[in-house]
């Protein structure tokens, strides 16, 4: 009896949380970005269309899919915030979620660029299609490319492929300079020079969709191998 009223016996352990408990939240944090990552290649799908095809209905759908992306960024930053400061996790698990952290801000910021390049295109619509738009629909396929890419090397944790979409943004970049070399050189320009403004935000922004890109790509190397590139 003297042995069960022995309170000291027992030390007192406060209350922590399970290292399956946490793995469970791990995973779900994963799934909503991979989520988010969709929204994102939708967005800039649409953006593609808007631009190149003309289709004004697709442009008018961003400003929602911006909104969706958004609560995802939040979601997943303070999901982050909070694994980080109640679930005590080790040192691998601090660099997945300071790597998800800063990769979700890169999603975001693609997001913004599609919404705005939709804005662009309805800009555009009243004005004939410039010489250099097939150079620069070129230009958003390879940068949609790296986007998939990145997303890819994610889901798999592939560090590999995470590394090898900034062997894609050559391209990207050699199109921009060409591109902006072209739209800066034009001479004996008819009527406004909106359009030509225009045209150069379109491949400025495209150029940094690319590089977010490549961020989300060198993000998860990251995670895989805890070595910055």
């Amino acid at each position: 009896m003297s042995e069960l009223l022995n309170v000291d016996a027992v030390p007192f352990q406060p209350h922590q949380p399970s290292r399956t408990h946490f793995e469970r939240r791990l995973k779900r944090l994963e799934r909503d970005i991979l989520r988010m990552g969709a929204l994102v290649e939708n967005s800039f799908r649409l953006s593609h269309q808007a631009l190149f095809a003309r289709n004004l209905s697709a442009a008018e759908e961003l400003p929602l899919l911006d909104k969706q992306i958004d609560q995802f960024y939040r979601h997943v930053e303070i999901e982050c915030a909070a694994l980080l400061t109640l679930e005590a996790p080790v040192a691998k698990d601090l660099r997945l979620l300071s790597a998800f952290m800063q990769l979700v801000r890169d999603l975001e910021r693609i997001g913004d660029y599609a919404e705005d390049l939709g804005e662009i295109a309805i800009k555009l619509f009243p004005y004939p299609p410039h010489k250099c738009i097939p150079q620069i629909e070129i230009m958003s396929h390879h940068a949609q490319a790296m986007l998939a890419a990145s997303l890819m090397a994610l889901a798999d944790l592939d560090a590999q492929a995470g590394l090898a979409v900034k062997q894609l943004d050559d391209a990207v970049d050699d199109s921009y300079e060409n591109l902006y070399h072209t739209l800066a050189t034009e001479r004996d320009i008819q009527g406004v020079l909106e359009p030509w403004l225009l045209l150069a935000l379109v491949i400025r922004h495209l150029e940094r969709m690319a590089d977010h890109a490549t961020n989300v790509g060198q993000r998860v190397a990251y995670i895989v191998t805890g070595q910055r590139s």
